[in-house]
């Protein structure tokens, strides 16, 4: 992926991770279009940063999806990236009674969101590698994939199924040419849950963001982005100090993004 030319799609971007990637983007020199669901802050966006387009979308929506798909490459035919950022994080009690809403919720948005943009945007990223170009399908997991939160088991799982529908698709992507990378955010101050922009534990956001965008700019190739705040996380089972970080994560007030 070379973020200086290309033109990526960013659902998920009128706040937090989203938004922070879609503007380093844009200042690299990619083309960008952000998605998300309140046109009222996707018009805002646009006033605000002049160059950036803006598409109405809902990925827990398949029809959305397929409206956004539509209106994105008739805009955007050189389109060659999509980021499926959208995504949500809610405490559950499986201890209690009324976990299955939010669980539910948390899998259509986190799993099912990125899979139907995958289907919906692949076919076109295809072509783009038979055109010489170099598409990619960049999908967002999380540290929370390798070590679980307790207070966010279903966000955990569908991070952790994230992390290897990637690996899965990545084996059959990269042969007809369209790139899969992995970013990997750990905590991070974003309003993803009430009160996480103040959490001293979380990393900052523009620091986040700085050193992805560093990353994906060094490292084009790269099949995961791992700032170095989350490696403690994605590699603890490996290191031998998974029971550890386990304990360490739990009893904090820790976030992953």
């Amino acid at each position: 992926m070379d973020i200086t030319r290309s033109t990526v799609f960013v659902p998920g971007a009128t706040s937090g991770i989203g938004l922070a990637l879609a503007l380093r983007l844009q200042a690299r020199g990619s083309t960008v279009i952000v998605g998300g669901r309140r046109t009222a802050l996707l018009d805002e966006i646009v006033a605000a940063h002049p160059g950036i387009d803006a598409v109405r979308i809902d990925t827990d929506d398949p029809d959305s999806i397929d409206t956004a798909r539509r209106e994105v490459l008739e805009r955007h035919p050189a389109l060659d990236a999509v980021v499926a950022m959208a995504g949500i994080m809610r405490p559950e009690d499986w201890t209690a009674d009324d976990f299955l809403a939010t669980a539910e919720r948390t899998v259509v948005t986190n799993l099912l969101g990125p899979i139907r943009l995958a289907a919906a945007f692949l076919p076109h990223l295809r072509t783009r590698a038979g055109s010489g170009g170099s598409p990619a399908f960049v999908t967002v997991s999380s540290g929370l994939a390798h070590v679980p939160l307790a207070a966010t088991p279903t966000y955990n799982a569908t991070k952790a199924a994230i992390h290897r529908l990637s690996e899965g698709i990545r084996l059959q992507l990269e042969p007809a040419g369209v790139q899969v990378i992995e970013i990997v955010p750990p905590a991070v101050r974003t309003a993803i849950v009430p009160g996480h922009e103040e959490n001293p534990v979380a990393m900052p956001l523009d620091e986040f963001t700085d050193e992805v965008v560093e990353l994906l700019a060094t490292r084009p190739d790269a099949h995961e982005i791992l700032v170095d705040g989350v490696k403690f996380l994605r590699f603890a089972e490996t290191s031998g100090a998974y029971d550890a970080t386990v304990a360490r994560l739990n009893a904090t007030d820790a976030h992953a993004a």
